[in-house]
């Protein structure tokens, strides 16, 4: 896929106010400061399309950009560690999981996942809780470029397989570095695939 245009939209407190749901929507989320801005402008070759911060729980809102004039690239608040009230995350999740139950053209998520760390409780439960509320996704490996080759192949390993344990399938998954720019291609390859199924359908 060759992304000519990348346009923001808007950011919504509520999925209700997000833009109607005339194309297929694509999101992506993942712990805070798991690189999520930097993965987002690297698909749509923009480094200004998604604003990069060093502060955790910088996305607060629902983001919409439209790629192409035929799809919906979505921005979600990361979830862990960001510095906010209890209320406040409270609201954040509240927000998230209605957005992801609710939202009718939401034709896959992309869960970010550090490559560097073992896998991390907070992940599989997130993606546990994908499965329960029966929502597709595809995990994306970020910052591979940050430890060996070899770190990055063990700790993707060990996260599918403790994922192994509960689940019969496992989902797609990618790895990108966007200092060298790799994964992009695959990743906007598979949402290629899913529009056209996505049209098929409609």
């Amino acid at each position: 896929m060759v992304i000519k245009t990348a346009t923001y939209l808007i950011s919504s407190p509520d999925y209700t106010k997000c833009p109607k749901p005339v194309f297929p929507e694509y999101a992506f989320i993942g712990r805070s400061n798991v690189g999520k801005s930097s993965l987002i402008n690297l698909l749509t070759n923009n480094e200004k399309l998604a604003k990069t911060s060093g502060t955790p729980g910088k996305t607060q809102l629902i983001n919409h950009f439209e790629i192409n004039n035929s799809w919906y690239l979505v921005d979600l608040p990361g979830y862990g560690f960001a510095k906010r009230s209890m209320s406040q995350r409270k609201q954040w999740e509240k927000m998230i999981e209605d957005y992801l139950r609710k939202r009718e053209n939401l034709v896959n998520v992309f869960v970010l996942i550090d490559s560097r760390h073992n896998p991390q409780k907070i992940d599989i439960d997130f993606v546990n809780q994908l499965g329960e509320w029966e929502i597709p996704f595809s995990l994306v490996f970020t910052k591979a470029d940050k430890s060996t080759q070899a770190e990055v192949s063990r700790n993707i390993k060990a996260f599918l397989n403790k994922m192994k344990e509960t689940w019969q399938f496992l989902p797609p998954h990618f790895v990108t570095s966007t200092v060298k720019k790799s994964g992009r291609d695959a990743i906007l390859d598979y949402i290629e695939e899913l529009n056209i199924q996505f049209r098929a359908i409609a």
